[in-house]
């Protein structure tokens, strides 16, 4: 007997199968319009139902770790920032998730009682922390490695290695030290959505620390872009920097890469009397002002400007591709640090990288030549400096 399923067949059976498959996606449909009690819904109803939680993973987490969580664009001065007792880090903390970062990286400040230390912790996210204030020393090791320990002082910048051991000790018995961290935390715990891996997964990656001696000595090397490689920067307040006045008169730059990380950062300065000239990127870069006053303007493309005054100690994160421009209306070189996405060496994270923030919008960039921008912008400017009688020194459009 031939077991050749003969074309007409063929055809029957592809019918039968069809009607079979259309009758259990109506059962199954049958049964999502039935809600609430066995009442029926339609799929304009089911549409309309609000989500239950519309908080993320990381939201979620930091709110049960009890611990303070600023919102908003701008913060005046992270050294007056309340904290709250995080018994996770055994110090005082707040957690900062600013409009501007999209929830693909944070930032916290944490602080140190005078003559105290942090318990030590581990974690599958990078961070880069800044002293804002004090000094002391933190101890680094891998699993079942050797400890490392390196001293810090206000100013200094370093990056614990990823998913290493960290411990950080106040170095002064009457003074509580102070520093201000971003970190990769939102988009790893709203990814995986399951800190107990998060802060507990065993993994060593030697590829990124290895026990190296010196790791946090200093000492690096240039790459490609204005870009010093390092672990440790002593103070970059007074890091020498390079020129970079395609960015606006007089501007300075150096760009970090630190730890073998995906975030990095770097310290942009300008003169007196000067600003920098508007351009947009993506998500998460936290600016933080290291020395100097002025302003800084915010906008969507179309829609008004908005004006946010800093100083030292001064935070703030410009949202996904929004225009932003930094004035110096004060008495000396404005110099901030901007730690942020955009590795050269780990190229393409969050879409950063390239050059073209750099480049003129009218050539498919994202940076506004002076002469494009708003007639609003340096009258402005001319005003902020006239208040505290000074002249600008920016050159005619």
């Amino acid at each position: 007997m031939s077991h050749t399923l003969s074309t007409q067949g063929a055809e029957a059976l592809s019918r039968n199968e069809g009607a079979t498959e259309a009758v259990n996606v109506a059962v199954e449909t049958r049964g999502l319009l039935k809600r609430a009690g066995g009442s029926r819904m339609n799929s304009e109803e089911i549409a309309k139902q609000p989500v239950a939680d519309q908080r993320s993973s990381y939201i979620k987490w930091v709110e049960s770790e009890g611990i303070p969580l600023v919102r908003g664009f701008f913060i005046e001065d992270v050294k007056k920032v309340p904290l709250g007792y995080w018994d996770r880090a055994g110090g005082l903390t707040a957690r900062i998730s600013l409009e501007g970062t999209g929830e693909t990286d944070d930032a916290f400040i944490m602080e140190i009682p005078p003559g105290k230390s942090l318990k030590p912790q581990k974690y599958f996210f990078e961070e880069l922390i800044y002293v804002v204030s004090g000094s002391g020393a933190t101890t680094v090791w891998n699993e079942g490695g050797p400890k490392q320990t390196f001293e810090w002082q206000e100013g200094s910048l370093f990056s614990p290695p990823f998913n290493a051991w960290r411990q950080h000790f106040n170095g002064s018995g009457t003074q509580p030290a102070r520093f201000v961290g971003v970190t990769s935390a939102p988009i790893m715990i709203n990814l995986l959505h399951n800190t107990d891996f998060i802060f507990n997964c065993d993994y060593v990656f030697n590829d990124r620390f290895n026990g190296e001696e010196q790791y946090f000595s200093g000492r690096g090397n240039w790459r490609p872009g204005l870009v010093w490689e390092t672990n440790f920067i002593s103070d970059a307040r007074s890091f020498r920097l390079l020129d970079r006045s395609v960015r606006g008169a007089g501007s300075s730059l150096v760009c970090f890469e630190l730890s073998n990380n995906t975030l990095c950062g770097h310290i942009a300065q300008f003169p007196v009397g000067t600003y920098k000239k508007a351009h947009r990127h993506g998500p998460g870069a936290h600016v933080i002002i290291l020395n100097g006053k002025g302003y800084s303007l915010m906008w969507p493309e179309g829609e008004p400007m908005q004006k946010f005054v800093w100083g030292p100690g001064s935070l703030i994160v410009p949202p996904d591709r929004w225009f932003h421009q930094h004035f110096n209306a004060g008495t000396e070189p404005a110099r901030y640090l901007a730690l942020r996405w955009g590795s050269k060496k780990f190229y393409g994270i969050m879409g950063e990288g390239s050059d073209r923030p750099f480049k003129d919008v009218k050539a498919g960039g994202d940076q506004i030549e002076y002469e494009d921008e708003d007639p609003l912008v340096r009258q402005t400017f001319e005003e902020a400096l006239a208040q505290v009688g000074l002249k600008s020194k920016m050159k005619s459009p």
